[in-house]
């Protein structure tokens, strides 16, 4: 199944809904080139919706630490939201969980940009 995104703008937030399976090959692909899309558009603050993500292999892994690395070094935010509870413990096995800004609801996620820029 591939991977469907559907992005909108919440308070000046990037926020992309992610839907079906992050794996090897073009769905770990257009997952990266969406990433790099809203980088080149100026977009900096990004918040990745995992709530309705089935399925992440080590390749979706891979792809979300690279992007994470690749919106950082754009002087960029990215944040996941809506971890359940099988993804979240994958990342908490793989000690990703520290690399990763997560928090449990979309709005929480928009919310915490404009408390780290009054920080």
């Amino acid at each position: 199944m591939a991977l469907k995104m559907t992005n909108r703008e919440v308070d000046g937030v990037s926020v992309v809904a992610l839907d079906g399976r992050i794996v090897l090959g073009e769905e770990s692909n257009a997952l990266r080139e969406k990433v790099k899309g809203l980088i080149a558009e100026g977009k900096k603050k990004i918040v990745l919706n995992m709530d309705n993500v089935t399925f992440i292999d080590s390749a979706g892994l891979g792809t979300l630490v690279a992007s994470h690395h690749s919106v950082k070094t754009q002087g960029a935010s990215l944040r996941l939201c809506h971890l359940g509870s099988k993804f979240q413990e994958v990342l908490q096995i793989t000690k990703l969980l520290t690399v990763f800004d997560v928090y449990k609801t979309e709005a929480e996620a928009v919310a915490s940009f404009s408390k780290s820029a009054g920080a």
